[in-house]
């Protein structure tokens, strides 16, 4: 198969190309400067704070992200499977940096474009810059409501809007490395509290309870 036409198809799977033409992406293709590269699993891809100088296209294999506290006091890791872009709203805006660090769970291939191509693309490509803008203007909308959304009216629920507020992608497994009394601290309720609800969703299937570690196989699970 010609490689450009290859490229064209793993691009088709990512919402910042979506809606071009054939002619208009193959056009991107023989004009962008790209890079591409394979990982083998374990290896660091972003830190966490790192200038975002890139856009990083996972297009096949499975990243593992790492997010932590600002007090360091807490963390959590996710699965996230090709596609996937690394935090691409971090490219432009007041804090340029990534806020997760991202390292490969299995050999993963990418494909990388650097700022100033993004900058030329979105200069030359109208869909581009609409789809960029969108995707943007998505994350600042959902931002936007979580204020007004109704107070949780029992702790399940609070808990379940904790894990799902302090992922990047609300599905698939996450680890949280969180102590039962900080989440009270969280949540403003008793370390008791905290684990007898935990416990209940362990009864149900829904997560995992370790010494200062939950595991939840299907984050999706606890909105059923």
């Amino acid at each position: 198969m010609n490689p450009e036409l290859k490229i064209y198809e793993k691009l088709l799977q990512f919402p910042l190309f979506q809606g071009m033409s054939r002619a208009e992406l193959m056009q991107v293709v023989a004009h962008t400067k790209m890079g591409f590269s394979k990982h083998a699993a374990g290896k660091r891809i972003v830190r966490e704070d790192e200038n975002c100088t890139h856009l990083y296209f996972l297009i096949s294999g499975t990243m593992e992200a790492r997010t932590t506290a600002d007090d360091h006091s807490y963390s959590v890791v996710e699965q996230l499977s090709a596609p996937y872009i690394i935090q691409p709203e971090r490219i432009f805006g007041i804090s340029q940096r990534y806020t997760s660090a991202f390292k490969t769970a299995t050999p993963c291939h990418f494909i990388t474009i650097d700022k100033q191509e993004v900058m030329l693309l979105t200069e030359t490509q109208l869909i581009f810059r609409l789809n960029l803008l969108n995707l943007m203007a998505t994350e600042t909308q959902r931002l936007a409501r979580q204020p007004w959304r109704p107070v949780a009216s029992t702790l399940r629920d609070a808990l379940t809007r904790f894990f799902i507020r302090h992922t990047l992608y609300p599905a698939g497994a996450k680890t949280f490395y969180v102590l039962m009394k900080r989440l009270g601290n969280e949540l403003r309720c008793t370390r008791q509290e905290i684990s007898q609800v935990l416990n209940q969703m362990q009864d149900d299937g829904l997560l995992t309870l370790h010494r200062g570690r939950i595991e939840i196989p299907m984050l999706e699970r606890l909105l059923m």
